[in-house]
């Protein structure tokens, strides 16, 4: 069984299981197909010398003889619109119409392996490679019809999937005609010229995102849409408690309604309660007539008290970035400010929830899942039915958004034990209570600062420590001669699951650092933004804030103004931000009314703008949750919020008004666009909270009860 530690690989150099030449070519049929590899290059050519067909190959594309474009790719769409940019990347290389290129995702049996979509890896890390692939398929497709039509290959041309004689252009021939009755197989080995800015014809161009309409009229299908003929719907015992024990279980009442099936039965070293329906509504009826007992764990942390139990739990520190001497740094200073920022748990909230269909038939079985992680899925569901890998298909509709808490499967793996134990296709469909149980939430944290400036408003020392959030987002991008950032950490501190939420770690890094900045822009009697320009040497950051700045019409004022505007500044996934926001706060009732927001980000090559747009607002959206409203509570191991009645998300009435900046920088490389515009939305509304009425809020959520508490 191959295991992989999907949460600590080095991206650098990707691994796919091995692929079988001639069984591969069987499986595409005609065509021309070009390979591209993702992994070390030294890998790669050690691989060609031995004759050996390459492993690493991370994607590949077709060109059919329909003169259609195929891209397969272990990558998956989850609302983050990869589905049209890398067509987009594609087309533009391989000179067709974006119509024309057809992308296959996150079916194991037809893409080769990937380690999942998170991170922002898509268009950064994928991108390129598949570019390179676009650009030697063109120069393929030169090479045939420079054979069939007798022209040197320098006077030939490619346009719209047609490639033509420059001197004679009734001399031409389509790349459906190259590829019709043919089995090409060449490998994107070489150097490959990639097109100039100034050549694309559609990168860089507004595209309507291609699962528009199919999600807009409801006919995109995802997990739950799956039906299979004879398949049963699940519903599952789960324990009121994260640690509690099943001591004694009665079904037999629910044996005793019709059409109902129950299996109980051990799966990764816990039994599995289920009952098995014909409609969700029955199953549902069913597991409410089973009777459990449960031996519940005290619980010994809860919502209240977990910041003092982090703070206690931390037996383990990293050095992240230092420089200077932090003891000569705090002899320079003539101010010094020290700060303890918290934040609490929060969910994913997908609107989706976890669901998964999945039909066993003797040594095989295929899943159709919601994941981020398709070829996980299908090392988790070959060893909990004890096949060969080989033996398992995931496909992946469409995902209903994942924000990182789909990279676990443990919906699907649930579906394949039942559909085995069975025989009938399962699906299994969480509820909402059942997303919020088992989601592995962001984790609760607590960041401690100290930091100096000197008379002129410079900082003169930074000492930056964060518990349990993560390294993400920690380093500054500030001119600080003395500083040091640590990171502190221990094992078994959290009462339930925590993982990765869209930029794990630097949603909480970035509140704490910008909040302190700002604090310090106040004692110098400074405007925030003058502040920070005076203290940053980051060109690309200077460019950016310069650029929100300018859009919002920011004029200087020392805070709080009582205008209500804040700023914050960061950094995440190669991509520079930066935002200002306005605010109204009722200090009555503490209630905060964000009013307009202006996001500036340097990505780098913007594929598509519209829908790098898209992920901006989304960002700024979402963001207003975690800074505004949400909060898990829990006591011990029990989750208090299991609904949007008591978890609160942000409504249409929350949302302001959001104008994006997107600073041209076409000939950077591209980096990720879906979570730079969240990471400062906590800090850039506590910073404008503070200008509109004086008083620092230094936990999140900021909700009406702790800013009646500051006030």
């Amino acid at each position: 069984m191959k295991k992989i530690d999907y949460e600590k690989l080095d991206f650098k150099g990707m691994m796919s299981l091995p692929v079988d030449r001639r069984e591969f070519l069987k499986a595409l049929g005609g065509g021309i197909i070009i390979f591209f590899y993702v992994g070390v290059p030294a890998a790669l050519a050690a691989r060609r010398r031995r004759g050996e067909y390459p492993e690493d190959l991370n994607a590949y594309l077709r060109i059919g003889a329909d003169g259609r474009v195929t891209c397969f790719t272990g990558k998956i769409e989850m609302g983050q619109g990869v589905v049209t940019s890398l067509a987009q990347m594609l087309a533009d290389e391989l000179d067709v119409g974006l119509d024309s290129v057809d992308m296959v995702m996150g079916d194991t049996d037809r893409c080769p392996w990937d380690v999942g979509t998170f991170g922002s890896l898509t268009t950064r890390f994928f991108g390129p490679p598949l570019r390179e692939a676009g650009a030697k398929a063109r120069a393929v497709m030169i090479e045939l019809a420079s054979e069939q039509l007798g022209v040197p290959v320098k006077r030939l041309v490619a346009k719209e999937g047609t490639i033509f004689d420059k001197n004679d252009k009734n001399k031409l021939v389509t790349y459906a005609q190259l590829a019709k009755g043919k089995v090409i197989a060449r490998s994107a080995k070489g150097e490959a010229r990639l097109k100039s800015p100034s050549e694309f014809k559609i990168m860089g161009k507004d595209a309507l995102r291609r699962d528009a309409v199919e999600k807009v009229t409801g006919e995109a299908k995802f997990a739950a849409d799956i039906r299979l003929d004879g398949m049963l719907y699940a519903r599952i015992l789960r324990p009121p408690a994260h640690g509690a024990e099943l001591k004694d279980v009665d079904t037999s009442a629910a044996k005793k309604l019709k059409g109902v099936r129950v299996v109980e039965v051990e799966a990764e070293d816990e039994k599995l309660v289920a009952v098995l329906c014909a409609t969700p509504d029955d199953a549902g009826r069913a597991l409410a007539k089973i009777k459990a007992k449960w031996d519940v764990p005290e619980a010994k942390v809860d919502d209240k008290n977990i910041f003092e139990h982090l703070l206690n739990s931390a037996d383990e520190r990293e050095v992240v970035e230092r420089g200077g001497n932090i003891k000569k740094g705090e002899k320079l200073a003539d101010v010094v400010i020290e700060r303890t920022y918290l934040d609490g748990y929060v969910a994913h909230a997908p609107m989706e929830p976890h669901s998964a269909c999945a039909k066993v038939e003797g040594k095989k079985a295929t899943v159709w899942a919601s994941t981020q992680t398709p070829f996980r899925l299908k090392d988790e569901v070959a060893e909990v039915l004890d096949i060969p890998e080989d033996n398992v298909r995931v496909i992946t509709p469409f995902v209903g958004g994942g924000f990182g808490g789909k990279s676990r499967n443990r919906q699907a793996v649930e579906a394949a034990v039942l559909a085995k134990a069975t025989g009938k296709p399962v699906q299994v469909a969480w509820t909402r209570a059942e997303e919020f149980f088992y989601d592995s939430f962001r984790p609760a944290a607590v960041v401690k600062i100290r930091s100096g400036i000197d008379k002129s408003g410079k900082i003169v020392f930074w000492d930056y420590g964060v518990y349990f959030a993560g390294e993400r987002g920690s380093e500054h991008f500030y001119d600080i001669p003395h500083h040091v950032t640590a990171a502190y950490g221990g094992e078994d501190v959290h009462p339930f699951d925590t993982g990765a939420w869209r930029a794990p770690a630097n949603n909480t890094n970035t509140f704490a650092r910008e909040s302190q900045i700002d604090i310090m822009a106040a004692k110098a009697q400074m405007d925030p933004v003058e502040f920070r320009l005076k203290n940053m040497v980051h060109e690309r950051m200077i460019g950016v804030l310069k650029a929100a700045a300018k859009k919002f019409g920011w004029t200087g004022a020392k805070a709080p103004s009582g205008r209500g505007f804040g700023v914050a500044c960061g950094t995440d996934v190669g991509t520079c931000v930066a935002t200002i926001a306005e605010v109204e706060v009722d200090k009555r009732t503490g209630h905060v009314q964000v009013k307009r927001v202006v996001c500036a980000q340097d990505m780098g090559l913007v594929i598509n703008p519209q829908g790098a747009t898209i992920q901006v607002e989304g960002g700024v959206t979402m963001g207003l949750g975690y800074a505004l409203t949400e909060e898990v509570h829990f006591k011990g191991g029990k989750i208090l919020d299991l609904n949007f009645s008591t978890y609160e998300l942000p409504r249409f009435s929350h949302v302001p008004k959001i104008e994006t900046v997107l600073i041209d920088a076409k000939d950077s490389p591209a980096q990720g666009g879906g979570e730079p515009g969240i990471i400062v939305m906590g800090a850039v509304i506590a910073n404008a909270i503070y200008d509109a009425i004086g008083a620092r809020v230094l936990q999140l959520p900021m909700t009406p009860e702790r800013i009646k508490e500051a006030i």
